[in-house]
């Protein structure tokens, strides 16, 4: 499953209203961390298929959903859960650091 591509108006029904975990990347097109970590977050999207949704936020787009969870840095993921987040993380991450914040 690839990655779902959030907009002001499908943020609450993808990610807070979901049944499984979310894992938002908050990114930007110019941000060169963000496409160092973008590969990454695609084999997760793929290898968790099912059990985990990815989403992917670009702040430039969505700068309201950005400044509600207090982005200052980018990249930076966090994951919801039952539309609270449960943890979050600012950088670039290896995959086993990534794995090891999702439910």
């Amino acid at each position: 499953m690839a990655e779902v591509i959030l907009t002001s108006n499908n943020f609450e029904q993808e990610v807070l209203k979901s049944d499984i975990p979310v894992l938002v990347d908050f990114w930007a097109t110019w941000c060169g961390p963000c496409k160092m970590l973008a590969p990454t977050i695609s084999k997760i999207a793929e290898e968790k298929a099912g059990a985990v949704k990815v989403c992917k936020l670009d702040v430039d787009e969505v700068p309201e959903i950005a400044a509600k969870y207090g982005i200052s840095s980018i990249p930076t993921l966090k994951v919801f859960v039952n539309g609270e987040v449960v943890k979050s993380s600012v950088g670039v991450q290896p995959k086993a650091a990534i794995e090891g914040m999702l439910p």
